[in-house]
C-alpha cells in the first residue's frame, strides 16, 4: 500500500512536471529573434557595471570584448569594480584604462572602510551605480566576453519595446571533459527556461552575467534595499522587485547577437558551491514570487523522489523498475525542450544527457539541502 502511495505521488509529481517542461518548450520555440534595423541610430547611454574578485586571468579579455563594441565610445562607460582582489586584477584594469579613457576603476574596499557583509557583489553594484552616468545600467561578470554588436543590440531593442529591465541570454564555453560538458548541458537548459518563462510571463528568471535595467527604476525600487542581506540574488530578486512596479515592462533580449559567453567551474567543488549559492535564495521567492517557488519546490521534490527510490528497491526490487521508467520519461521530456534550445545557441547538443541524468539527480537534491541549510565557499569566503 505505501509502496503505491509513494508511485502515485512521483507519478503525480512528473505529470506536473513534463506539462511544465512541455510549456516551456512552447514558449520557447515561439520566440522570435530580435534583429535591429540596420538603420538604427545609437541612442542609449550605458553603464557597464564589472565586479571583480580576483579575475586577473579573466578581466583583460572581457574589458577587451566590451571596448571594440560596434558602438560609439562616447555612450558608453565600463564600470570595474575590485572586491578586495589579492592579485593583479587592479593594475590590469588599471593598464587598459591608459588606452580607453571610459574605463574606470572603483575599489569596494576604498567604499566600505572596513565593513564586513554577506553579499559584496549587491554593494558591489550598489556603490558602482552612484558613480555611473549612462541611462541604462548593464551588469556582467569579470570572465564574460560580449560579441561586437552586443550594446548595439540592447540599444535597438530598448528604443524599440517599452521595458525598464531587460535580461539576456548567456551561454559556458566547453572543453569538453565531463565536468564542464554537465555544467554546458545544465545552464544551457536553464537559459532555455529564462527565455521562455520571462516571454510568457509565468515567471521571471535572469543572470546577472547579462542584463540591463534603467538606472532610475533601479533607485525607484531602492535597488538591493530588503535583499541585501542575501549573498546571492543581485539578479533575480531585483529583477521581481522591478516587477512589482512595472509588471509588463520586463523583456527577454532574445537575439543571438546579445549572448554573453562564460567559464564554467573548473572542478566539482567550486561547481557546488556556485549552485548551493544559487540555491540559497530560492527561499525568497516563497513570499516574492510564489510561481518561481512553487516550480521550484516540484522539480527538488520530484528529483528527490527520484533520489530515493534506487535505495527503496533494497526492500522491494520493482522500485528498480520504476525508476528506469522515470528516468526515460523524464528524459525524453527534457530532451523536447532542451533541443531547440541548444539550436538557438548554436550549439551541437551533447548526447551524454541520458548519461548524466542520475548525476543531475543528485546534484539538485545536495545543492537544494545546502542552499537552504548549508554554508558554502564563494571567492575565498564562507558565506552563510
Amino acid at each position: 500500500m505505501l509502496m503505491e502511495l509513494f508511485l502515485y505521488d512521483v507519478a503525480l509529481m512528473f505529470l506536473v512536471y513534463a506539462i511544465i517542461m512541455l510549456l516551456y518548450r512552447k514558449w520557447f520555440v515561439r520566440l522570435k529573434q530580435f534583429v535591429y534595423p540596420v538603420d538604427n541610430v545609437a541612442a542609449t547611454s550605458f553603464s557597464i557595471i564589472i565586479p571583480a574578485r580576483n579575475e586577473e586571468a579573466n578581466i583583460g579579455a572581457c574589458l577587451q570584448s566590451i571596448v571594440q563594441q560596434k558602438y560609439p565610445s562616447q555612450l558608453f562607460e565600463v564600470i570595474v569594480i575590485d572586491d578586495h582582489s589579492t592579485d593583479n586584477t587592479s593594475l590590469l584594469v588599471e593598464q587598459l584604462q591608459q588606452q580607453h579613457g571610459n574605463i574606470k576603476l572603483i575599489k569596494l574596499a576604498d567604499e566600505l572602510n572596513g565593513q564586513i557583509l554577506n553579499s559584496y557583489k549587491k554593494k558591489a553594484i550598489e556603490n558602482a551605480i552612484g558613480y555611473a552616468k549612462g541611462s541604462w545600467i548593464i551588469t556582467t561578470d569579470a570572465d564574460c566576453i560580449a560579441k561586437n554588436n552586443w550594446l548595439k543590440s540592447y540599444d535597438a531593442f530598448i528604443q524599440q519595446q517599452d521595458a525598464v529591465f531587460v535580461a539576456a541570454p548567456v551561454i559556458f564555453s566547453n572543453n569538453g571533459n565531463l565536468v564542464n560538458t554537465f555544467q554546458y548541458i545544465d545552464f544551457m537548459s536553464l537559459q532555455g527556461i529564462t527565455a521562455a518563462s520571462v516571454s510568457a510571463g509565468f515567471h521571471n528568471m535572469c543572470n546577472g552575467a547579462n542584463l540591463a535595467y534603467r538606472k532610475d527604476v533601479f533607485f525607484e525600487v531602492n535597488g538591493f534595499r530588503g535583499i541585501d542581506n542575501i549573498a546571492s540574488g543581485d539578479d533575480m530578486l531585483l529583477m521581481n522587485k522591478i516587477k512589482a512596479v512595472y509588471p509588463t515592462k520586463v523583456s527577454f533580449l532574445y537575439s543571438q547577437d546579445a549572448i554573453v559567453t562564460t567559464h564554467p567551474m573548473p572542478d566539482w567543488k567550486s561547481f557546488f558551491n556556485q549552485r548551493i549559492r544559487w540555491a540559497s535564495k530560492a527561499e525568497q521567492f516563497k513570499s516574492k514570487d510564489k510561481k518561481v517557488f512553487a516550480v521550484l519546490l516540484l522539480v527538488y521534490f520530484f528529483n528527490s523522489s527520484l533520489f530515493i527510490m534506487p535505495l527503496l528497491a533494497i526492500f522491494n526490487i520493482q522500485f528498480l523498475l520504476y525508476w528506469v521508467v522515470f528516468l526515460l520519461t523524464k528524459t525524453l521530456v527534457e530532451l523536447a525542450f532542451a533541443l531547440p534550445v541548444a539550436k538557438f545557441f548554436g550549439q551541437r547538443f551533447i548526447w551524454w544527457f541520458p548519461l548524466l541524468q542520475p548525476l543531475h539527480i543528485g546534484y539538485i537534491v545536495i545543492s537544494g539541502w545546502l542552499g537552504k541549510f548549508g554554508t558554502y565557499h564563494w571567492k575565498g569566503r564562507n558565506v552563510k
